[in-house]
């Protein structure tokens, strides 16, 4: 399993803690410093079943620059929104769980974190 944190986040840092306290065996990925690639982006959100806007932190000081909320919203707009996300990681939603068992979650509550984890 993997986790996507920002670690000044402190919904990245409790997910993180859920995780050690299940004991739960992960890789923690630091995204700002390695942002995803286009493709490991669109793999997340494939498996999200989520557009990129659907991830996106429009009310970050980058989003209002570069006027995200004007973005068109559709197929077509696509690969803008995961080129933006790849340039700016700064906007993608945290954390974000990708399980071993394909399962992935955009880890912002207890419930999403406990998803993931493996029964048992």
């Amino acid at each position: 399993m993997e986790i996507w944190v920002n670690p000044a986040c402190s919904k990245c840092r409790s997910a993180v803690s859920m995780l050690d306290e299940a004991g739960a065996e992960y890789t923690v990925r630091k995204y700002l410093e390695e942002p995803p690639t286009a493709k490991e982006l669109k793999t997340v959100l494939k498996r999200l079943g989520l557009e990129p806007w659907d991830i996106t932190r429009t009310a970050e000081p980058i989003a209002k620059e570069l006027e995200l909320k004007t973005w068109g919203r559709t197929p077509a707009d696509r690969d803008r929104w995961v080129e933006a996300l790849v340039t700016h990681p700064k906007l993608i939603q945290r954390p974000i769980i990708t399980a071993d068992d394909g399962t992935t979650v955009v880890a912002r509550t207890p419930e999403a974190v406990r998803s993931v984890l493996p029964e048992g």
